[in-house]
């Protein structure tokens, strides 16, 4: 196993955040802030990973659709008239142009640029004044497919055609946290921000339980209660943790009830888990919220977050301006963070930057670093 990467002029020493946790450090500026190492962690984990790309209930009908970029990659996703979900490139086999924008429900897809229309499963229908064209062969022509499974109502998608299938890439999530009762819910509330940081900090902070008594004191810090041993890691920088926390709502308190397969459980029922390379997820007693963070450049990111309820709280009253609360919360506790990670991205370009000593609290953050650097520094598969 190398001491360090060197791309380029670049090198990277890792050995102080590959030390015991009691020994260890952070990880080396560079790391999130060098576009080298960028490029290298798209290639080698985000296009070789399944991905989380949102609800079953986003596409719901035929004739349904969304177009994303993901890692600068543009990717569409429908729903045929059969039922059937499909992920393509979101690009013309004539000149790759986009064939589709934002989101909504059509009955054909139709290029923009010279009107090659496609079907929903991706198949070139027609391709005017291609006739004369020797050898050309619309049945011949769809656009290039990428994987695409669901887990319990959630769609992944995956750039590798020789990944491992999703269901063993899910596996350990499954054991663990089908009890949250996944394929039940469904998408109340959908949140999307924009932050100036890299993404691993994203998913840094969501598991650093240590900051929260004191950035979040004024928030959900004083309804939570966790201990270094609560975290159990897993494989490849993973983790899952149960500990005290009340539910996401300014009096930490369950506005919509419980989701009836926890009736049973506390309000304070807490977990988390993270799944490489993008997905962290908070289980409460009344809610699930998977978090996404999708890199845009070394020092950008979007994150998507999503809420998921039960089907049966959508029948209520006051649902909307239930979601409502949720969500402003939400967007509170995503401000004071904030200002904390976009802080610390200014500081890892910074030639005085130097990785502080990691905290025996830091646990999920140690082994989440570890596991990403046998990923991308080492080239390891999965």
């Amino acid at each position: 196993m190398p001491d360090s990467l060197e791309p380029g002029s670049l090198q990277i020493d890792p050995r102080e955040t590959r030390a015991a946790l009691d020994q260890a450090s952070h990880a080396p500026g560079a790391i999130y802030a060098s576009p080298e190492i960028f490029r290298r962690e798209v290639t080698e984990y985000f296009k070789r990973e399944w991905l989380y790309v949102g609800r079953v209930e986003e596409l719901a009908d035929p004739g349904d659709y969304m177009a994303l970029r993901l890692v600068d990659e543009p990717v569409l996703l429908s729903r045929d008239r059969d039922g059937k979900l499909h992920a393509n490139y979101n690009m013309c086999v004539h000149r790759g142009v986009e064939i589709a924008y934002g989101e909504g429900n059509l009955r054909a897809f139709s290029c923009p640029y010279h009107g090659w229309v496609y079907g929903l499963d991706g198949q070139l229908k027609s391709a005017a004044y291609m006739a004369e064209s020797e050898g050309f062969d619309v049945a011949e022509c769809a656009l290039t497919p990428l994987r695409l499974d669901v887990w319990r109502g959630n769609i992944f998608i995956n750039f590798d055609p020789d990944a491992e299938p999703l269901a063993d890439a899910m596996a350990v999530i499954d054991e663990e946290f089908s009890f949250l009762g996944w394929e039940k819910c469904r998408l109340g509330n959908k949140l999307e921000i924009d932050l100036a940081c890299n993404w691993k900090f994203v998913h840094e902070n969501l598991m650093d339980f240590y900051h929260v008594g004191v950035l979040h004191a004024g928030s959900f810090g004083a309804n939570f209660k966790f201990e270094p041993d609560h975290v159990m890691i897993k494989p490849g920088g993973g983790l899952s943790i149960f500990y005290d926390a009340g539910p996401p709502t300014p009096g930490a308190e369950p506005l919509l009830g419980k989701m009836p397969w926890l009736d049973d459980r506390p309000h304070s029922f807490a977990c988390t888990a993270y799944k490489a390379p993008n997905m962290t997820f908070f289980g409460r007693i009344d809610c699930i919220r998977p978090m996404i963070a999708w890199p845009i450049d070394e020092g950008h990111t979007k994150v998507v977050i999503y809420h998921l309820f039960p089907e049966e709280f959508f029948d209520r009253p006051d649902f909307d301006e239930t979601l409502k609360i949720y969500y402003d919360y939400q967007i509170l506790v995503l401000e004071e963070d904030r200002v904390m990670i976009e802080s610390m991205q200014q500081a890892m370009s910074s030639p005085a930057y130097r990785p502080g000593r990691m905290s025996t609290h830091e646990k999920g953050v140690h082994n989440f670093l570890n596991g990403y650097l046998d990923r991308v520094l080492d080239g390891a598969t999965p």
